[in-house]
């Protein structure tokens, strides 16, 4: 694998590595939001999310369209909720062999 490509997936990881920016996802697992929805939904200042909509949006994460004033948003591609329910599994998994291995020592 090239390192342009290495580079690439490093950045799309980068941008879903943070609570806020997960937070603004699962909001819009449910279709395009209005930016105006979005701050006080995931109950963050709008400087704040504006910030993490323009990294998601410059890493390829989401789209964005204007329609009069407002400005909206949503996931690219389906495929990074697939990445996040994957990432899910994986937790789950870890909490329940940690549940089996700890009831095993008790």
């Amino acid at each position: 694998m090239g390192d342009e490509l290495l580079d690439l997936k490093a950045n799309v990881l980068k941008a879903l590595g943070q609570p806020t920016r997960l937070k603004i996802l699962e909001l819009l697992r449910n279709g395009e939001r209005c930016v105006c929805e979005i701050f006080p939904a995931i109950k963050e200042e709008q400087s704040n999310v504006s910030r993490h909509l323009a990294l998601m949006k410059a890493a390829g994460i989401l789209a964005s369209r204007k329609q009069g004033q407002m400005v909206y948003y949503r996931v690219r591609d389906p495929q990074v909720f697939k990445l996040l329910d994957g990432v899910s599994a994986l937790l789950k998994r870890h909490v329940n062999e940690r549940k089996t291995l700890a009831r095993q020592l008790a």
